[in-house]
């Protein structure tokens, strides 16, 4: 008997109906109190050796449609090994076509980040002698806020920041953390021994885990955009922002990395502060330098696609980077990764995946290293 479930964490999806296998009608589930979708992660169980198709058929309302274009469903047998799938986009309908192997097999709009992988790397973390972790405060559902501080505080050392899933169907960017956070504690690795010398890091590797439980694509438990409530955060909308907030004005902010995934575009890159009053040539040298940094380190990053930068005096400062940058008067930066494949540099079978996301995240730290003196 075909089944379709995503009662687990991170779940997403409604079925409409399964009586077919070649006929599986299904409907993303919006974000709580938001018209917010596009997040999908579910189980079809009962289908092997049987050519199924699987037709989405709410896809065109979904946040960002554009982002169905040229994209790749990825599939799951083990949740451990994700590939992509064949998926094509036509008339508002997202179709998967698969005959799967087994009896039992997951799909998801990206390889997902269980909160259960998530306690799995503040565990990890916490094994090196120089991690301590703070819980913050409490999300609307009752979780922690967890941020790791890493490597001792002294009168001269600056602070960085790196913070990921202020947007939860984001997931790619707490795979990033996991490169980040490796290379970071990695005791025989220059790079990492160098910064630790002059800087503490304060790392927030999950922002939204509400949301990233619910199976939510932007929002947190109550329909807050977090990445939107950066000027007036509050504990009863937007706790996670508000405790992150305090905890920054108590460390101090002399750089931050805001960790993120694009639907639509299918590059990796940077987008800065531009807009902020505060914005001058140096400030604008050192960015240029960081990205140029990263793109000879990391071919998967690249310099020539992105977001275009806000006029002098346009930022949007309820957005995190912005804020930080404006109030902190620091470097703040947003990295944004693929839902999709890199167009410059493509791998078929995975298209982005976790392993590229961990790479990039090592990756990061050569850059924040060749460019610390300027920040």
């Amino acid at each position: 008997m075909i089944r379709i479930s995503s009662g687990f964490d991170a779940g997403n999806i409604e079925c409409m109906s399964c009586k077919h296998a070649n006929d599986i009608r299904l409907a993303i589930r919006k974000d709580n109190n938001s018209d917010f979708y596009q997040w999908f992660y579910f189980r079809l169980t009962g289908a092997a050796d049987t050519a199924c198709t699987l037709k989405i058929l709410n896809a065109a309302g979904a946040a960002y449609p554009g982002g169905w274009e040229n994209y790749q469903a990825l599939a799951s047998y083990d949740r451990d090994i994700w590939f992509r799938v064949p998926t094509r986009y036509e008339d508002g309908c997202l179709t998967i076509d698969i005959a799967p192997d087994q009896d039992s097999i997951y799909f998801a709009y990206f390889a997902p980040y269980s909160l259960e992988r998530h306690s799995d790397l503040i565990s990890h973390t916490l094994g090196s002698s120089i991690v301590k972790l703070s819980v913050l405060g409490s999300t609307c559902d009752g979780r922690d806020i967890e941020c790791l501080t890493i490597g001792e505080n002294a009168a001269n050392k600056k602070h960085y920041w790196a913070i990921a899933r202020q947007h939860p169907g984001e997931t790619m960017a707490e795979w990033w953390m996991e490169g980040f956070l490796d290379r970071l504690l990695d005791e025989d690795d220059a790079v990492s021994r160098a910064l630790l010398e002059n800087i503490v890091f304060h790392i927030v590797p999950n922002m939204n885990p509400d949301g990233s439980f619910r199976g939510h694509l932007r929002t947190n438990a109550v329909g807050a955009n977090l990445n939107r409530e950066w000027a007036e955060p509050s504990e009863e909308r937007s706790p996670e922002v508000f405790h992150v907030r305090r905890e920054m004005e108590r460390t101090g902010v002399d750089f931050c990395l805001d960790v993120h995934g694009d639907e639509t575009l299918p590059y990796n890159f940077i987008a800065g502060t531009e807009g902020i009053e505060q914005w001058n040539d140096q400030r604008n040298n050192v960015l240029i330098g960081f990205k140029k940094t990263l793109q000879a380190i990391n071919p998967d990053f690249q310099i020539k696609n992105g977001y275009p930068p806000n006029s002098s005096g346009k930022a949007n400062l309820s957005f995190c980077s912005n804020n930080i940058a404006h109030s902190f008067n620091c470097l703040a930066m947003t990295l944004e990764m693929p839902f999709k494949d890199t167009a410059d540099t493509p791998q078929p079978d995975t298209g982005w995946s976790p392993e590229r996301a961990r790479a990039l995240g090592a990756s990061c730290l050569q850059a924040i290293y060749a460019a610390k003196t300027e920040f």
